[in-house]
């Protein structure tokens, strides 16, 4: 196993491992994986976000979390995490999304590229490890993160960020089925500190094309970017029955798919964290814009540990907020990330089925596409 040496990546230490399909780098820092570029055919296509501010001093005055910002990291707890839970004050997005992570080595196999790193917690006492495998032949990425030694109840999640086109509903979002759909219920962002929201605080709806905005009306979350000068969350509550969950966008102008695979049962909700230019306090700066976090959770929206811990309207309904940690038996988080190569005329994907050798993508209007990954990668 091979330890490669650090190579600066827009403003960030990362370690930088390729596969035939995917050239993917790894930042040290909170390890954010990203910039991401898989090979679909004769091109290349990079959907993951990286913080305009990346490579600018402005981003020395931030906290690690926003000095690294892009593509997509994991969190534990997932959340802002400002309310203390037990004595335990975790940073934005826990330990693992801000702190410095050490490299076990990558390994180089005929079927595989694997990158092994390691972080230690302590504000919880723990490990965690993070798996990143590029398997030969395919466009996708899969994660595990293996959580071990630790205590008590925790959020999980990936917080994946997909930059879109500039140009207004270059991208569709779409979405394995739900049972629930809420926009956030407090107040997410606030004039007074020059942060706007568009949709109807705390509305419930069924689809996405069909949602509260604050003024009055509807707005479709599944067309975007849309909604240019603001800043939204909702929360999805996936179908725990589904054989696995999935995230999709649809770039229909550059004839790919990003998608996101897992298993609801570990990683209940989707938050859609919809990011056009709504913030304009630093680092921000009303230029974050035409992003979308896509980011799989088990949690209670973005507030934290303790507001997930505690009840809440969705654990009063016996909806989990939070995984527990059992210090004897570790606690396995996967996942898979990829892209797919659409043919011309699929216009957004409606379902993703498993198939033989992968998934199959199916668009609304029956064009198909498919992927080869290995489902059996989400359950362990």
């Amino acid at each position: 196993m091979s330890k490669p040496s650090l190579q600066m990546v827009h403003g960030q230490p990362s370690w930088v491992v390729r596969s035939s399909h995917v050239h993917a780098c790894l930042t040290r820092l909170g390890g954010h994986l990203g910039p991401v570029t898989f090979r679909l055919g004769g091109r290349t296509v990079s959907p993951f976000s990286v913080a305009p501010w990346a490579e600018e001093p402005e981003a020395r005055k931030t906290i690690p979390l926003l000095r690294a910002l892009r593509g997509d990291f994991f969190c534990a707890p997932f959340g802002g995490n400002g309310t203390p839970w037990r004595g335990e004050r975790h940073p934005p997005h826990g330990e693992p999304a801000g702190a410095n992570w050490r490299l076990a080595g990558v390994e180089h196999a005929d079927d595989a590229v694997t990158l092994r790193a390691r972080l230690d917690l302590r504000i919880r006492a723990g490990r965690v490890e993070k798996v990143v495998r590029l398997p030969e032949g395919e466009s996708a990425v899969y994660q595990r993160h293996i959580i071990s030694g630790a205590r008590g109840v925790m959020t999980v999640g990936h917080h994946a960020m997909i930059k879109f086109p500039e140009q207004p509903g270059s991208g569709v979002v779409s979405t394995s089925r739900f049972t629930r759909a809420q926009v956030f219920p407090g107040e997410f962002e606030s004039p007074a500190n020059r942060g706007y929201n568009a949709l109807k605080r705390g509305a419930m709806f069924r689809t996405l094309d069909k949602v509260p905005l604050a003024d009055g009306g509807l707005t479709d979350l599944s067309v975007y970017p849309a909604r240019r000068g603001f800043e939204d969350l909702v929360m999805l509550t996936a179908d725990a029955a589904l054989p696995f969950a999935w995230n999709a966008v649809t770039f229909p102008g550059q004839r790919y798919a990003w998608f996101a695979l897992r298993d609801p049962r570990m990683l209940r909700h989707t938050v859609l964290w919809i990011s056009n230019g709504g913030r304009h306090y630093a680092p921000w700066n009303g230029r974050h814009t035409g992003v979308m976090g896509i980011e799989d959770i088990t949690g209670y929206f973005h507030h934290g540990l303790a507001e997930s811990a505690r009840a809440n309207p969705l654990s009063r309904r016996g909806i989990p907020t939070t995984v527990r940690l059992n210090p004897r038996r570790p606690t396995v988080v996967n996942y898979i990330m990829g892209a797919a190569a659409l043919p011309a005329g699929f216009d957004r994907v409606a379902d993703i089925r498993a198939a033989k050798g992968g998934i199959e993508l199916i668009a609304a209007n029956g064009k198909r596409a498919r992927a080869s990954v290995d489902l059996g990668w989400l359950g362990g």
